[in-house]
């Protein structure tokens, strides 16, 4: 499950260094969440980082990607491994 960023962000700069894939940017308006990058944390830590420090809580799962633990997994070690040279 890839996280995404509400209407309700504060754009206070809290979430995006706390990534460690980063997955956070920020976009036109507010910060946005790359799902594609966005593990949800899994590999790196027990809980999502940006979650845990987001004052307004506006950091809920993507109802557009729902992902199991195992999808996850695997997308972090894509994310993780080394990249050929091209």
């Amino acid at each position: 499950m890839a996280l995404m960023i509400t209407d309700d962000c504060i754009n206070c700069d809290v979430c995006e260094p706390e990534c460690p894939n980063q997955a956070i940017s920020l976009g036109a308006e507010i910060y946005e969440i790359d799902p594609d990058k966005c593990t949800e944390c899994v590999g790196h830590f027990d809980e999502p980082q940006c979650v845990q420090v987001c004052p307004v809580a506006c950091i809920p799962v993507n109802p557009k990607r729902i992902e199991t633990r195992d999808q996850l997994w695997s997308k972090f070690r894509v994310l993780v491994s080394p990249r050929e040279p091209g």
